[in-house]
């Protein structure tokens, strides 16, 4: 039976009946998304505003592929790794999509024997999660990475990168924010001195991590039921955890006798006094608090962490701000180009991640709330003919515009309608017209007129491109 309904299969395909009437699932892949040109005209403006946050500071743009070598990937993200998208074996090398841009820029500093760079990266990663699009997760997503990496004085380029997140926050205009700060080494420091085993650091710091998601409570039970941490040392760290503050608590903590004991402790609350020293200078402390609770999750931190939260006021009557979700994060990763180098050179690094799709969803949700008309175009004229015939006439003209750099659009009809014409700026947000009529080619002029207030003005042909960029300069 099988071979004869391969066979009428065979015949079937021949004939080709069904080829028009296949159904056509239209969707996106899980986890990603387009891009409307409405939502592309909100990116543009978000990415134009970081990029011009990091050349202010002097960084310098690269490039990675957007997959590289499995094993250049694995082992670098902890209980993340079941995340990466590893791609099919193709008979050659083994490979995956990049999970974050970090890794990628460590592997090209040891590649190519790099020891100072200050560098900026955007450009989309990957992660095989179940993604909660609402939130601003996806499978598919950009990242825009700022790091510093090279042997300076401490805590300086640590500072510029708390800076960083500071202006490019305000610049977006998201409303309130807070920068939570912390250090590698004062978390393992306090995870010793509690009486934590080193195995166990890492998944109790992943544990720490949740304490934004859940009640102190909660991760206590998973420390002790899920993760075989005795109840002891859980309270201990309990009383640590719930501390945040600024400059009055590092003093505090660097009295406190279990923590002065341990040297990484100390190492990092010693660090720690110095970045709120510097934080000061740049006038930013109103917006940072040192907080314990902060451990964020990935392997390759080792001093310096932090992460931008975006407050909410619930309302009036409630003084306590409540976070809605992570919008920057980063710190300090010294290790990471050692793992790399062949023959073990470190390369210290800082860096932060702009938590983007997290603020286009912010953005849009704004823009769709306020009815704000969005341009996603940026014509200056509209070449239009008040008369039939003149076809010629406008494309003569818009070729000059172009020409001179002028952006400038005409409808495609041999004799459109003026009306249509000027209905087409009104609903697309092109501020001027340059209208052709046989009086006016007669005078030597353009008639230029001006879409919002319905001025019009004759302008000399040889004056208009002058005209056209005083008018849209403003």
């Amino acid at each position: 039976i099988a071979k004869e309904v391969a066979k009428l299969l065979e015949m079937k395909a021949q004939l080709g009946g069904d080829e028009g009437k296949h159904k056509f699932v239209l969707k996106t892949p899980k986890g990603t998304r387009d891009y409307s040109p409405k939502q592309m005209a909100i990116r543009e403006r978000v990415f134009n505003t970081i990029i011009a946050c990091f050349k202010r500071h002097g960084a310098e743009a690269i490039d990675t592929p957007v997959f590289e070598l499995k094993e250049t990937l694995t082992g670098k993200y902890g209980e993340d790794s079941k995340l990466i998208y590893d791609l099919k074996d193709q008979g050659g090398e083994l490979l995956s999509l990049r999970y974050d841009l970090t890794v990628p820029f460590a592997r090209y500093l040891a590649m190519n024997k790099i020891t100072n760079i200050k560098r900026y990266h955007i450009a989309k990663v990957y992660r095989r999660d179940n993604p909660a699009m609402t939130r601003g997760r996806y499978r598919e997503f950009y990242q825009c990475d700022f790091d510093i990496a090279g042997q300076f004085d401490p805590m300086i380029p640590d500072a510029e990168c708390l800076k960083i997140v500071h202006e490019i926050l305000s610049d977006l205009q998201l409303g309130d924010f807070l920068i939570k700060v912390n250090d590698r080494r004062l978390l393992d420091g306090m995870f010793a001195a509690c009486g934590v085993p080193d195995s166990k650091f890492r998944t109790i710091c992943s544990s720490v991590d949740k304490l934004d998601k859940m009640p102190w409570e909660e991760v206590r039970s998973e420390m002790v039921g899920e993760k075989g941490l005795s109840p002891e040392a859980a309270d201990r760290i309990g009383e640590y955890v719930q501390l945040h503050g600024g400059l009055d608590l590092i003093e505090q903590l660097l009295q406190d006798p279990k923590l002065s004991q341990n040297k990484l402790a100390k190492e990092g609350l010693g660090d720690m006094k110095l970045l709120f020293e510097y934080l000061t200078l740049f006038g930013i402390t109103g917006k940072i608090s040192f907080d314990l609770s902060l451990a964020r999750g990935l392997d390759y931190y080792t001093g310096v962490i932090f992460e931008a939260v975006l407050l909410q006021q619930e309302n009036e009557h409630v003084e306590e701000a409540v976070s809605v979700g992570s919008v920057a994060g980063g710190g300090r990763y010294d290790g990471l180009v050692g793992m790399f180098d062949p023959k073990g050179r470190k390369v210290p690094c800082v860096g932060v991640s702009i938590g983007i799709e997290r603020i286009f969803s912010i953005l849009e949700q704004r823009v769709e709330a306020s009815e704000e008309k969005i341009r996603t175009t940026e014509t200056q004229v509209l070449v239009a003919s008040a008369q039939k015939k003149l076809l010629e006439e406008r494309l003569k003209l818009i070729a000059e515009l172009w020409d001179a750099g002028i952006k400038a659009e005409v409808l495609y009809k041999k004799n459109p309608k003026l009306l249509n014409q000027l209905q087409y700026c009104e609903d697309t947000g092109i501020p001027l017209v340059a209208i052709v009529g046989e009086q006016e080619l007669k005078d030597g002029v353009i008639k230029l007129r001006v879409v919002a207030s319905r001025e019009e003005v004759n302008v000399r042909r040889e004056s208009l491109v002058e005209e056209i960029r005083m008018r849209t300069s403003q």
